[in-house]
């Protein structure tokens, strides 16, 4: 199960184009803090979003997601 957090909601990103982004990226890289995975993928309409992903025991959290630049 993957949680959106509410600063994810931010830029107003849909919900359904933060999962969809993440689950059929195209790109994965880390960032400086460690704890922070970050994705490029589409959304549902094919624009290109980054989101920004912590993950732990409990599960996936997505917690940034906005048009990429």
């Amino acid at each position: 199960m993957v949680d959106i957090e509410a600063s994810a909601r931010k830029h107003d990103v849909a919900d359904e184009d933060m999962l969809h982004a993440f689950r059929h990226h195209w790109r994965a890289f880390e960032t400086d803090d460690p704890d922070v995975t970050m994705f490029i993928g589409p959304s549902t309409t094919s624009s290109p979003l980054e989101v920004g992903v912590v993950s732990d025991d409990d599960g996936v959290a997505i917690i940034h997601a906005m048009p990429a630049r």
